[in-house]
This record gives structure tokens, sequence and C-alpha cells, in this order.
């Protein structure tokens, strides 16, 4: 794909005997949903957590716009516009939903720990600024007039809607979602779905792991399909679900 957004470069990773992905290329342009599916242990979240800087790959490469970022931390890459929804949830528990949110916006702020000290006019815009983003925010993810709720107080639902949203205040250019819609009702998988769409339509690279294939034929551009760490498939959603290789993954040779 040209211009593409993330491109995984013949990804292998090992732990110890164990080999987790092998071989595995892929990539996300702008305004593009990638889904990436398989059965448990397939190495999907092994490659989110490579690309986010969780895990170093045994082998191959991560470029963000063409630039390698295999060696970066992951708070670095998340500067860079690399940002991520967890499997399992990651919230600060003792925290507000808004406070939650906010944390992501202070890689973007310009006052610095000084301007904070002083309460300098810097400081004060960035304040503003973060506040208004952060009540957007939960308001586009549909928690609006709930940021002074402790984060734990949420349903598990709404604790996946305020993970999407602190990804989304650090203004990333490539989206990660692990199982976004885990947890969530029909109801609450169709309303998740049209904001993804609409973050895609935004021009947004997003990569999604899910395990609800109602929601990634439905939202996908591409699939991707590993199996025992190897792509065994890509393409097309309708082709994908199609593919003799893919059917024998989920449902076994027979």
């Amino acid at each position: 794909m040209s211009g593409a957004v993330l491109e995984v470069r013949d990804l292998s990773v090992r732990f110890g005997g164990i080999r987790a992905v092998a071989g595995v290329s892929l990539q996300v342009g702008a305004g593009e949903i990638l889904s990436i599916i398989g059965p448990n242990g397939a190495g999907k979240t092994t490659i989110f957590n490579v690309v986010t800087g969780i895990y170093r790959p045994t082998a191959g490469e991560v470029h963000l716009r063409g630039h390698p970022i295999s060696a970066l931390p992951p708070h670095a890459r998340a500067r860079l516009g690399v940002a991520r929804t967890f499997q399992n949830i990651r919230l600060f528990r003792d925290l507000t939903v808004g406070e939650n949110v906010r944390v992501a916006r202070y890689g973007r702020t310009r006052a610095g720990l000084l301007g904070a000290l002083l309460r300098t006019p810097g400081f004060r815009r960035d304040r503003r600024e973060t506040d208004a983003r952060v009540a957007a925010l939960l308001d586009g993810v549909g928690l609006r007039g709930r940021g002074g709720e402790l984060a734990r107080s949420l349903p598990y639902g709404d604790q996946k809607r305020v993970e999407l949203a602190r990804a989304l205040a650090a203004e990333p250019s490539v989206l990660l979602l692990d199982e976004p819609a885990a947890g969530m009702s029909t109801a609450e998988a169709d309303e998740l779905m049209a904001l993804i769409r609409s973050l895609r339509d935004r021009g947004l690279a997003i990569l999604l792991v899910e395990h609800h294939i109602r929601v990634v034929m439905a939202v996908s551009d591409r699939v991707v399909v590993l199996n025992h760490g190897e792509l065994i498939a890509e393409g097309p959603p309708a082709a994908v679900r199609r593919d003799p290789a893919v059917i024998a993954a989920y449902l076994g040779e027979g």
C-alpha cells in the first residue's frame, strides 16, 4: 500500500522456544480499518504489543509513516501518534473518568512542570483546552456528563468507552483497538461500530482485533487472518470469510 501510516515488516516474535508470530507483514493507511482475526493464541495481541513497544520483535521492523520505530520506547511512540486500548481494561480505577482521559493529554500540552507550579497563563490556557477536549471526547463516546464519576464505578462496557476516549485524547494517527466490543450488548456494539466508522472517515488509521465477527465484517475495509502466528489470509471481509484456510482454522479440517 502506498502511503501506509503503519507498516509491519516480516515480524517474528519468540518467547524462549515458543513462536508467537512468524514472518507477518501488514500495512494500514489513513482512513482505513484493518482487522486482525484468528483463533486464541494466534498472535494478534502480540502484534499490538510489538507495535506499541511493550514487546521487542525477535526479527522484523515496525514503521510509522515510513520511519522505523522498533527501537523506541512506548511513550515515544505515543508522542509520534500511536495509541491503543487493551483487551483487559487498564484504567486508573481510583481516578475519575475525566482524569483518566486527561492523563493522555499531557503529552500534547506545552506549559511543562514549571508552568504548572507557577500557574502561568500558558498553563491555564492548556488546562482550558484540555478540559474542553476531554468533555468533547466523553460526549463522543457516549459518556456526556460522567467525567466526575470514579472509573471503577462504571459498568464494564462504559469502562471500555473511557479507554477509547483516553486513546483518542493522545491525538493519534494510528489507533489500535484490542477487543473494543467485549462485554457490550448488541445495541452498544452497534454504537461502537458507528463510532469506529466515524473515526475512519476522519482519516484515522485503525488496526482492530475483535472476536465479534459481526463487528469485524461490518466495519473492516480489509481483514488479515492469523493462525499459529502465521498470516494465512488477507483481503476484503467477504472474501476472507469464504476462504477455506480461514474456515479450517476456526472450525477444524473436518
